[in-house]
């Protein structure tokens, strides 16, 4: 029995290993739409993300409504891959509720870290349902929170374009090696 709960964790941590390696950015997505079903399970990801105090200082905001991406899309300066995605998730922060427990470092640092990480699990997930993404953080915030009617005390952090890819060869990018970035004080 201790063998066979060896082999799922070796199985199951393979393929958390093979998501962040083969995961990219997608910027050409077909038109077909996602299944609520994956939608959920992604979002569902997002909610599972570690926050500080477990306060969870998020707000998902899943957009379909091609006037809604439209208004996003000129608040993200025309990034084509907003246009194209069939579904949008725009990440809001609460820095308010993080603001509660740990003052101004929690509403200006860790509010922003928690939607990171939610982001991160969103993505993962999106990767391992066969479904591309695109972090998307260059955009006007104001506009994005107003187009989708958001509460002024919450802040448009992150957008996460999704979508079945339509790129032919995805683009590997290199990455630092360990030793390139890491250092360990014993």
């Amino acid at each position: 029995m201790e063998e066979s709960f060896k082999k799922k964790v070796e199985i199951m941590t393979n393929d958390v290993f093979q998501c962040m390696r083969d995961s990219h950015s997608v910027r050409h997505f077909q038109p077909d739409m996602i299944p609520d079903e994956m939608i959920t399970k992604i979002l569902e990801a997002g909610s599972w993300a570690p926050s500080a105090g477990n306060l969870q200082p998020w707000y998902f905001y899943v957009v379909k409504d091609q006037a809604v991406k439209n208004h996003i899309y000129e608040a993200c300066v025309r990034q084509s891959q907003i246009e194209q995605a069939p579904v949008l998730i725009v990440i809001l922060a609460d820095p308010a509720r993080s603001n509660e427990h740990y003052a101004e470092r929690g509403a200006q640092l860790y509010c922003l870290q928690d939607t990171a990480a939610a982001a991160q699990n969103m993505l993962l997930a999106a990767e391992a349902l066969g479904i591309g993404a695109c972090w998307v953080g260059s955009f006007d915030e104001v506009a994005v929170q107003q187009a989708v009617k958001a509460a002024p005390r919450l802040r448009a952090v992150i957008i996460l374009a999704l979508g079945y890819s339509n790129e032919q060869q995805p683009e590997i990018k290199n990455r630092l090696r360990v030793a390139e970035v890491a250092k360990f004080i014993q």
